[in-house]
């Protein structure tokens, strides 16, 4: 028999495969594992694909231990370099004319514009 991979399926996920696969689950970390449903696994021990006999007791963890993952996808700014120059950063000149952009520059509004 082996362990199957547990690492990501949800709590009731994770219980429902073990049973599938024959081998039992224990949460070092949740004395209420029976009733933990949508937590994620994190980590296992022993790993996918080892071999065990039937009945064995796979380890799973719902939380990082120290020193581990926990927060890799959090907030990333502010970025040291800054990004260079450029796009919306750069200042733009004062505005002209109103009619200039249109090819009118200071002339007088023709009269089908007014």
């Amino acid at each position: 028999m082996h362990v199957p991979r547990l690492v990501g399926l949800m709590a009731m996920d994770a219980r429902e495969t073990a049973q599938a696969h024959g081998v039992l689950l224990a949460a070092p970390d949740r004395p209420d594992f029976l009733r933990t449903v949508v937590d994620y696994v994190v980590r296992q021990y022993p790993p996918p694909g080892v071999e065990v006999p039937r009945g064995a007791v796979v380890s799973v963890w719902f939380d990082f231990g120290e020193g581990e993952g926990g927060g890799g996808a959090g907030v990333h700014e502010p970025r040291i370099p800054r990004p260079g120059g450029g796009g919306f950063q750069r200042e733009l000149e004062e505005p002209g004319e109103p009619y200039a952009a249109v090819g009118y520059g200071g002339r007088e509004m023709p009269m089908a514009l007014r």
